[in-house]
């Protein structure tokens, strides 16, 4: 049975003086069982419902094909909800993510539905009107159902009676933090009964954050038998190896479950996915970002996007290499050392907007408002972000992504003291390419960071850029770029 909510609902027991959570009514196996047969007769309904409706225009000899049809795409539907996760336990609690599976469960059966019809070149067999007919009204009844059944899900979860009566063993901090989290974690349906611990030297509390403390590895044996508890889930140390085989092999000759809590570090990467090395499980702390075919992908998107930008504004990049040379004696462009992907330094090419004197590489003091060192061409590239063009080069030349955190250089300052200084995770930026633009940029975060506070805020946006890339995202952050340009902020 899976553990999906908390419910601290319990019963005072007579005979012993104690709290008993009463256990479940409905197994919770059983009633997503349910949702499965449900949606099974829906699509099945949603084709008789069809037929009733074109029931002029198809003869009776034809029932039976329209019959064996709808129950194979009853079939298929349910094989390929399955595979989709529709039946998982989020989408049983979450109608958002169970919509989400649903129909596009429906709409992968109604495509293969239809290439099956066009290979077999039996589709002018069947009537297109009830085709269409099943396939619209089925993915309504779909929908409808599967909101009605999460509804009454959601509602027995409520009640309790999906809850698994479970039992800590072990009263100490590692203990206590487990069971604050299963009361505090409402996707999980789990009664704790109290705690047990063979400690009786005063070291444990009778009470802990209002659960009891029952007694020793024999008590809860005893519980065990009396049929008050369904689970134990062992909160040891795990060094502590012997007295939890000791434990073990005791609480194993009863008829429950028996799991071993996190160690007590680990409870501070408790959302971090557990994944198997062999057959010994471990957690992954951290993944390496964009790598594999998703950076096949990124480099795909940079080359052909970038190719495309280029070709259409190569004349505009011309027009400012010439007011650029025209307007202050000095390089077209500036070359400055920054750090990129693992850290590794590049130099970054950018239209020069300063006076040749005052362009810095190291020491590097950034651009504020009104700063003399701007030229007057400068501050209309830099105002548009013009000046940024140049950097498509590093893009072509691999150093760089279109999308990205921005490349600082080493010495740039925040508050008056180094960005790495300020914080210490200031690197992890580094696990992936700068980029020309970034989610940091288009949320605000652009300009100078004349205080902590903003590079933390950068920070942040660049971090959560980084966890949650997509190609769909860097095209948001594309179109988000483009209207920041044409409405620009903090760009001196």
């Amino acid at each position: 049975m899976n553990d999906i909510g908390t419910n601290a609902a319990v019963r005072q027991d007579g005979k012993r003086g104690v709290n008993h959570v009463s256990p479940s009514s409905v197994p919770i196996d059983f009633v997503f069982f349910c949702v499965r047969i449900v949606e099974f007769l829906t699509v099945m309904l949603a084709g008789a419902v069809a037929l009733y409706f074109w029931a002029e225009r198809i003869s009776l000899d034809t029932l039976p094909d329209y019959s064996r049809t709808i129950f194979g795409g009853a079939l298929v539907f349910a094989l390929v909800a399955e595979i989709m996760g529709s039946y998982d336990v989020d989408a049983h609690f979450s109608l958002r993510n169970a919509w989400q599976r649903v129909i596009a469960s429906w709409g992968i059966t109604t495509l293969f539905l239809i290439t099956l019809g066009f290979m077999l070149q039996v589709s002018d067999q069947f009537s297109r009107g009830w085709a269409f007919t099943w396939l619209t009204t089925g993915g309504i009844m779909l929908l409808g159902t599967r909101a009605a059944m999460t509804l009454w899900i959601r509602r027995l979860k409520r009640q309790g009676v999906f809850n698994s009566r479970a039992a800590i063993y072990g009263a100490s901090a590692q203990g206590q933090k487990l069971a604050n989290y299963i009361r505090g974690n409402q996707k999980l349906t789990i009664s704790l009964v109290g705690f047990f611990d063979d400690r009786r030297d005063g070291r444990v509390p009778l009470l802990v954050d209002d659960l009891p403390v029952f007694g020793t590895s024999d008590d809860l044996v005893a519980m065990i038998r009396e049929g008050h508890i369904d689970q134990v889930i062992v909160a040891l140390p795990w060094s502590a190896e012997a007295r939890i085989q000791q434990l073990v092999s005791k609480v194993a000759m009863t008829p429950v479950r028996i799991r071993l809590a996190p160690d007590l570090a680990n409870f501070a990467f408790g959302h971090r996915p557990l994944v198997l090395l062999g057959d010994l499980p471990v957690l992954t702390l951290f993944e390496r970002p964009i790598s594999g075919t998703d950076a096949m992908l990124k480099r795909a998107e940079d080359l052909l996007l970038t190719t495309g930008i280029l070709f259409f504004i190569w004349p505009l990049m011309v027009l400012a290499a010439i007011a650029v040379k025209l307007d202050s004696p000095g390089p077209i462009f500036f070359r400055q050392p920054r750090e990129g992907f693992n850290n590794r330094p590049f130099d970054v090419f950018k239209f020069r907007s300063m006076t040749h004197d005052t362009c810095q590489v190291d020491g590097i003091k950034q651009a504020t408002k009104d700063d003399k060192r701007v030229t007057r061409v400068g501050r209309v590239i830099r105002a548009t972000s013009i000046d940024e063009l140049p950097q498509l080069f590093n893009v072509m030349a691999g150093d760089m992504s279109l999308v990205g955190p921005r490349p600082h250089a080493p010495s740039t300052r925040a508050g008056g003291r180094l960005f790495h200084e300020v914080i210490q995770t200031y690197a992890a930026r580094h696990k992936v390419k700068p980029g020309i633009t970034g989610w940091a940029q288009v949320c605000g975060w652009r300009g100078e960071t004349d205080t902590e506070e903003k590079l933390v805020k950068r920070l942040e946006h660049d971090l959560y850029y980084i966890e949650n890339w997509s190609i769909s995202f860097d095209l948001y952050i594309l179109v988000r770029t483009v209207l920041a340009v044409l409405a620009p902020k903090n760009a001196f």
